[in-house]
């Protein structure tokens, strides 16, 4: 949620905050603020796809900073859309702005983007810091105000509907919450945080004073995520607070008049009278509801923390089975599951990549198909029905990504089962009592490998290197050599413990001698700083393919080990080691030194090409691209929009094409 300009106006008036010394206290952490500000400031490049690594390391020396102020921190993330789904404007709004900023980043302007795993390596950072967290069922601002006031501690945000709420602890914005300047304390308190806090008492007496209770009333008039109502302009007009005085005008005119009522249902009166009488009933009704969104909520986080027990109306009255719901609650599922099975519609984030091609996420259709068959159950294929029949069977996911510049939704079927998961025996409810076998299966088909072909892998990267034989097979255009071997060696170069914080790690001697010798290599200056728009797409499907590949494993219980994100992704890293591999093929001994890490790059790039016919990569590298060629593929890409074809190494019941697009 948020305020229009409410976050600007207080930030002009520093009368309305307090000076705070964050130290021996609880502390409730908007989630998702936090892992915004942090990779934002950790990033030093945004085009590349994202360097997870930094990102950890920035969470990690944040929580530092609170364990030695002794402040014991709880993190609470937003969930999915909800049942209801009112803020799908708004999300809508937000993914073209992404797609804006997406665009502008790949034509080399400025901007800010956070790349397409960083949730996840969040969600895994808080777990290897042993940091308490949920992931709520929907938006998280009313349980995050409701835990606070339990504890009468401060939220940590930066989202200006804190400024609506009556917290007892206060909010503290995130912009001045100086976790990298802690300070000695005097005295035995000890160190602790500077930070500033804002100050409800204070607002409030700045418009006259105007009573706590009518905020929430503001908010809902000025507009925030949830409510716009363009049926309001007749009384901002007629009540003559339509603006000027500035750029706060309104917002500071809406204030002033709100203080010359006692309640918000005097208030709510004062507003209709300027309204046509046949608009009133509907206006208050509108109104009243969305206040509602200001008021505490039903969800006892503090029964979570303390019990693990999280109950939700909402997820009840959606029919969420209890081990997906609790799974959500926990963050081995995400948000993108729940909105998958509630609303049956999802939205894929844009990265930067080349946005004459198709959408990255084309390549993972076949990965999110499972996952919408799973989830909603599609009826298994049978050679009796009629395809026509099938069609129509099959349940329709609305997928909203870009088409070119443009937002897009896509509506696609979901893929059929095999036999183990469509038995009535296995609804979604007991999807973990399939025994482990058949769900690795499932995941493995899925991907296009076999178990066999992966057992020389270390089992932390089995999902990734199974997602690169999926992504060399399924991508368009066609992956390069230069190309597989840059993540590849990307991939080994994490297994060199370069972000391990831990002293009490000991390398085996060749490692420290390669680590060092890589260390120095990234030092040197890059022979080339261009940014290859197409090599970035072949990345971000890649990306992609992991996000959907890591999905269906949660949702399967993981039958494979999950891999850690922070050592496995460097967009800065694969963009130069693909970049020297084209000038300097050598640089595919940087690890030569390790006979261990020379052993384990030449095993996964065996197990990757052993999956693609022997001249894969010389029919890709010797590919006419005439004019004609180009020509005629982009008439064929148009005419597919998000099909897959049915050539593919996939298994059957990934066949399923997309059926229409609409703005």
């Amino acid at each position: 949620m948020g305020i229009q300009g409410l976050t600007g106006f207080v930030e002009e008036h520093g009368a309305f905050f307090s000076e705070l010394q964050v130290r021996d206290t609880k502390l409730v952490i908007d989630g998702s603020s936090l892992y915004h500000r942090l990779c934002f400031a950790s990033a030093a490049d945004f085009r590349r796809g994202g360097d997870y690594g930094p990102f950890a390391a920035a969470v990690r020396d944040f929580f530092g900073s609170l364990r030695a102020c002794r402040v014991a921190p709880f993190v609470v993330l937003d969930g999915g859309r909800g049942a209801e789904d009112r803020k799908l404007p708004t999300l809508r709004g937000r993914a073209a702005e992404r797609l804006r900023a997406a665009h502008g980043l790949s034509r080399g302007e400025g901007g800010c983007l956070v790349p397409l795993l960083t949730r996840e390596a969040f969600v895994q950072a808080l777990g290897r810091l042993g940091v308490p967290f949920v992931q709520c069922f929907a938006e998280a601002d009313r349980e995050i105000a409701g835990l606070a006031n339990r504890w009468g501690c401060p939220v940590l945000s930066l989202d200006s509907d804190f400024c609506i709420f009556d917290l007892a602890g206060g909010y503290c914005p995130l912009s001045h919450f100086q976790w990298q300047s802690v300070r000695a304390g005097e005295g035995p308190r000890g160190c602790y945080v500077p930070a500033r806090c804002f100050s409800l008492e204070r607002f409030c007496r700045h418009f006259g004073p105007l009573n706590k209770s009518l905020l929430p009333l503001f908010a809902v008039m000025h507009g925030n995520d949830y409510l716009e109502l363009a049926e309001l302009g007749a009384f901002f007009s007629r009540a003559r607070l339509a603006g000027g005085g500035g750029r706060h005008g309104r917002l500071r005119a809406l204030l002033g008049w709100l203080a010359q009522f006692a309640e918000p249902g005097e208030a709510v009166d004062g507003v209709l009278k300027y309204l046509k009488k046949h608009q009133r009933e509907e206006i208050r009704e509108l109104l009243c509801s969305s206040m509602e969104d200001y008021a505490p909520s039903d969800v006892n986080l503090e029964d979570f923390f303390q019990n693990g027990r999280y109950e939700c109306e909402a997820a009840g009255s959606a029919a969420v089975p209890r081990w997906v719901l609790r799974a959500l609650a926990e963050g081995r599922l995400a948000p993108f599951i729940s909105d998958a099975l509630i609303l049956r519609s999802t939205f894929l984030h844009v990265q930067v990549e080349n946005m004459q091609r198709p959408s990255a996420h084309v390549t993972a259709l076949p990965i999110r198909q499972v996952i919408y068959g799973l989830l909603l159950k599609a009826p298994r294929n049978t050679e009796a029905a009629s395809p026509s029949k099938q069609t129509s069977e099959l349940p329709l996911v609305c997928e909203f990504d870009r088409l070119q510049k443009t937002l897009k939704k896509t509506f696609v079927q979901a893929a059929s089962l095999p036999t183990d998961f469509y038995d009535d025996h296995f609804p979604l409810d007991k999807l973990m009592e399939v025994p482990v076998s058949s769900r690795q299966m499932l995941l493995l088909e899925t991907l296009g490998v076999k178990m066999s072909s992966l057992e020389s892998i270390p089992g932390h990267l089995q999902l990734p290197v199974a997602v690169t034989c999926y992504w060399i097979h399924c991508s368009e255009p066609k992956v390069k050599l230069h190309q597989l071997k840059a993540l590849l060696l990307m991939i080994v170069s994490g297994e060199l413990q370069i972000n391990d914080p831990d002293p009490t790690v000991v390398r085996a001697e060749d490692d420290s001698i390669v680590y060092n010798e890589f260390l120095k290599w990234k030092e040197k200056k890059p022979q080339n700083k261009d940014f290859d728009l197409d090599a970035a797409h072949s990345f971000c499907q890649w990306q992609c393919c992991l996000q959907m590949g890591l999905y269906l494993n949660q949702l399967l219980c993981t039958p494979l080990p999950e891999p850690d994100l922070s050592r496995l992704y460097s967009g800065t890293l694969v963009h130069r080691l693909y970049q020297e591999l084209k000038s300097t093929p050598s640089v595919e001994n940087l690890f030569s030194s390790s006979p261990k890490m020379t052993q384990l790059y030449r095993v996964l790039l065996n197990t990757v090409e052993s999956t693609v016919s022997p001249d894969f990569f010389q029919m890709t590298k010797t590919r006419s691209e005439s004019c004609k060629k180009k020509k005629a593929s982009n008439k064929k890409k148009k005419a597919t929009r998000h099909a897959v074809p049915e050539t593919r190494h996939l298994c059957s019941v990934n066949r399923f094409a997309s059926l229409g697009v609409e703005d």
